[in-house]
């Protein structure tokens, strides 16, 4: 199986964590994206995503004004960049998300999304056919 350190984005969109809502909803429409990084004094603390946003402000009522710590989901799952796309897609599954906080040495250094997962699988399925195929041919 393969690791996911490849397909970690680490230059993860981020903003401050006193940014509003409203301006991470914009940019993520803006960058046609997911997720944005959460900051606090500089560092990665969390994530926020297009659901967490639908949660906060549509469905609670929520005030887009409010900052983005507001809407950010505690509990993220994190994983090391050496974590296998099996572990990540349990983990995904167990928690109900689209995106794992990557961490190295107890920091969060980028993001894997649901889509890194299925590619990095579907790459893997195509360079066992194309073995197999080359095995057959012979």
């Amino acid at each position: 199986m393969a690791s996911i350190h490849k397909h970690v984005t680490r230059d993860v969109v981020a903003l401050d964590a006193t940014a509003p809502i409203r301006q991470a909803a914009q940019l993520m429409a803006d960058r046609r994206i997911g997720s944005v990084g959460v900051k606090d004094a500089g560092d990665m603390v969390g994530l926020v995503t297009e659901r967490d946003l639908v949660m906060t402000v549509l469905a609670r009522g929520g005030d887009a004004s409010l900052p983005i710590r507001e809407a950010m989901r505690t509990g993220l799952p994190r994983v090391p960049a050496s974590a296998s796309e099996a572990e990540c897609a349990a983990l995904m599954r167990d928690h109900y998300t689209r995106h794992l906080l990557v961490e190295e040495e107890g920091r969060i250094v980028g993001v894997v999304s649901m889509r890194d997962i299925i590619q990095l699988m579907l790459d893997e399925k195509q360079f066992v056919i194309e073995q197999l195929q080359d095995y057959i041919s012979r």
